[in-house]
């Protein structure tokens, strides 16, 4: 198995050097990338298995010249791949021979912050975690937290409608957008949404979250901060099975207690991340829950009590609940370096399937079979208070055969997510990953009905053209 990509367009090629020429006159020269060894640097992203060389690279640094770039391609027939900082698992920002990548890494200003209204208006190439810089002083916080926030930006956050540990209690990206300056494929600049929170007419704001980068380029994003909790701390408990640790999620929940996170590693990926960070890990638990919950001294340790005595009803083999702030960063510490740790020692692919939490056991299963079956390990790591699974499928990108049997894995356990009741993706997006895949999840109705949305935004289909929909079967608008 293999990821497919269209056929680049010959005449644009064949072009390229006139593209350039008339690039070269928007924006500054520092901005235009074009030489092989500079745009080497941008034929992938977190899906490193695929690569392919943009036709050149472009980095404005205002709204205005991402005006101008665009009404350019949009006018020469370019194609065009957004980019922020390249952190996508899925291939969201991987170029095409025939498309230039529109990167937005340097439009990082904040423009305006509203501690009274709880807004901050930032340019969307800020990373996810510099927002959160910006207003701690004040006692706020950005609440969407991916593994990659330190690195990521808000514009990839808003392509891919990311979450992130704590989106249990404070929901993902589309949950805290208020508003965007869009620039659209020909070139025109609109305001979605504001610092309001709601507005009349459609809500196209909540059609731009999650759209991969085909409907506009998002040069500004107007985002809500939230005061931060008096004190937060996290509780570890270790199970003999991993049907414990699934049933006492679902127990936590069912409760009515919403911990502000419940994160999930099994044994490969305790051993794994202990061995790397050191954070004390249950080395003999067959699986291990990770339970944060936040407030006053009084307000956790009330929560932490309640949620221990749901536990004791699971067979837990261990209990540990921080009693200070270093404690809390220590069992914190493997988990936020799960990714790194594993890549440390196996290529991996991580998936990004949702599941009802009530199927958490069945589909823990069935996972580790699949990947059995196909003679590989794999590490769960993963979101389980909302069900959104991580598993890293293990193999050797140098033994012939074994990345198609992690992709071939990897598809069996996301449409196990759908065949369930979930969905194919969390907050990683479709990419190129699970594109094909959607005709698994949608009928083929329910697809050309997405299109034909699509179309309105960009007919002649030259934005991020090779993601989201099967090459197969297209809608033309």
């Amino acid at each position: 198995m293999s990821i497919a990509f269209p056929a680049p367009d010959a005449d644009v090629v064949a072009r390229r050097d006139a593209i350039i020429e008339g690039l070269s006159a928007l924006v500054a020269p520092e901005a235009l990338v074009t030489t092989e060894d500079e745009r080497r640097a941008f034929e992938t992203d977190g899906l490193t298995a695929y690569r392919k060389m943009p036709l050149a690279v472009v980095l404005p640094s205002t709204t205005a010249e991402v005006s101008a770039v665009m009404a350019f391609c949009h006018a020469n027939g370019v194609r065009v791949v957004p980019r922020g900082a390249g952190t996508s698992l899925a291939g969201g920002a991987i170029a095409q021979e025939d498309a230039i990548i529109l990167g937005v890494g340097k439009m990082t200003r904040i423009l305006d912050l509203d501690f009274a209204n709880r807004t901050a208006r930032v340019e969307a190439g800020i990373t996810n975690l510099a927002i959160s810089g910006a207003v701690a002083h004040e006692g706020f916080f950005y609440a969407p937290d991916p593994s990659s926030q330190l690195a990521c930006t808000i514009a990839g956050n808003i392509a891919m409608n990311s979450g992130g540990a704590h989106c249990l209690k404070y929901g993902v990206t589309t949950n805290n957008l208020m508003g965007v300056t869009l620039v659209t494929n020909d070139g025109t600049v609109v305001e979605l949404g504001g610092e309001h929170l709601d507005a009349p007419g459609y809500d196209l704001l909540g059609l731009i979250c999650g759209s991969e980068g085909q409907l506009g380029i998002v040069t500004e994003a107007t985002v809500r901060i939230l005061r931060a909790a008096e004190g937060a701390r996290p509780a570890l408990v270790g199970f003999s099975s991993v049907e414990d640790a699934g049933a006492c999620t679902a127990a936590i929940i069912a409760a009515g207690i919403i911990p502000v996170a419940i994160e999930y590693m099994d044994r490969e990926a305790i051993l794994i991340t202990d061995d790397f960070s050191g954070a004390g890990y249950p080395r003999d638990a067959a699986a291990m829950l990770i339970i944060e919950v936040e407030g006053s001294d009084e307000e956790c340790t009330d929560m932490l009590a309640r949620i221990e005595a749901i536990a004791a009803g699971f067979n837990p083999t261990s209990i540990r609940v921080s009693k200070s702030e270093a404690e809390s960063a220590a069992i914190w510490k493997g988990r936020k370096s799960a990714f790194g740790a594993t890549g440390r020692i196996s290529d991996y692919i991580c998936m990004d399937g949702t599941i009802p939490t009530g199927q958490l056991g069945h589909v823990l299963e069935r996972i580790e079979a699949i990947c059995a079956e196909q003679g590989l390990r794999v590490a769960n790591v993963f979101h389980a208070g909302d069900g959104n699974l991580h598993p890293l499928i293990l193999f050797d990108i140098n033994t012939p055969g074994e990345l198609q049997k992690a992709e071939a894995a990897g598809d069996a356990i996301l449409k196990l997510c759908v065949e369930v009741g979930g969905c194919l993706t969390g907050e990683h997006g479709v990419g190129i990953e699970k594109r094909e895949l959607m005709r698994f999840q949608y009928a083929q109705a329910d697809l050309e009905q997405q299109m034909r949305v699509r179309n309105v935004f960009d007919p002649a289909w030259l934005m991020n053209p090779a993601k989201v929909f099967p090459l197969e079967g297209r809608v033309a608008a």
